[in-house]
């Protein structure tokens, strides 16, 4: 089954905070939606690597139709870098 990555990510808000940050630097709101498990981010977490799924800006995830704008595609990339920013000062 899933394991809860929330109890880990609780202990490491800093990493919320920061991306929080990074996409308000990037012009967007971090829309904040705790979720179960079952993901990379999830597992990675409970392995002892604290990991929040920050999203990819697609759509229809896991579906056949699924996809991401280019625009989509070019903000994550902002977001990623003002993310990489933040962590290295």
């Amino acid at each position: 089954g899933y394991r809860n990555m929330r109890e880990i990510i609780e202990q490491h808000m800093h990493l919320i905070e920061n991306a929080k940050k990074a996409y308000a630097a990037c012009g967007e709101e971090a829309v904040i939606s705790p979720i179960r498990g079952g993901t990379d981010g999830a597992t990675l977490s409970v392995n002892g690597l604290p990991c929040p799924n920050i999203g990819t800006g697609g759509h229809n995830c896991h579906g056949r139709y699924e996809y991401i704008t280019a625009e989509g595609l070019d903000k994550m990339t902002e977001v990623i870098l003002e993310l990489v920013k933040i962590y290295s000062e």
